[in-house]
């Protein structure tokens, strides 16, 4: 069931601009916005469902292992992509799932030219990567509020891993 539901939802960069255009096409807005997403928690749900409600179609982009490992540093992720994306795919609020091996979407972000980029925590509009990209494209860029005492960080603080 698991890998069914993961299939249905996790799409090559390629095959997600072909479907991206097409949905445009049809006049449907395309939410973009990115993360590790290691452990899910009520942060990440909150933010997610705020993310959707920007438009029709909600696509995250996954930080592969290899990239999480570069950001946050050996002993992560906890969950390799695989897991993690299947737990997005779970949700309903998830359209679909790219994952990605670069350290940011940029290159992401250019391919599928989404109407609105969302980004969570203290980002300031002009320091969101792609925002250009966005913008340019007569898109919309959106800082979502960081929901205090819910990080993964500050969960394995707690677990003292």
């Amino acid at each position: 069931m698991g890998m069914e539901l993961t299939r249905e939802k996790l799409r090559t960069v390629d095959v997600l601009e072909e479907m991206v255009r097409k949905l445009q096409k049809w006049n449907k807005k395309i939410v973009f916005t990115n993360g590790c997403f290691d452990i899910i928690h009520a942060g990440h749900i909150k933010y997610l469902y705020q993310a959707k409600s920007f438009g029709d179609v909600l696509i995250i982009g996954l930080n592969s292992d290899a990239s999480v490992r570069r950001i946050k540093g050996e002993e992560r992720p906890i969950n390799k992509e695989t897991d993690r994306a299947l737990v997005l795919a779970a949700l309903e609020v998830v359209d679909y799932i790219v994952i990605f091996e670069e350290d940011t979407p940029y290159e992401l972000i250019k391919k599928l030219s989404p109407n609105v980029l969302v980004k969570g925590g203290d980002w300031l509009v002009k320091d969101i990567v792609g925002s250009e990209i966005v913008l340019a494209s007569g898109g919309e860029v959106k800082s979502l509020p960081y929901y205090e005492g819910h990080s993964t960080t500050n969960i394995l603080k707690k677990l003292k891993i």
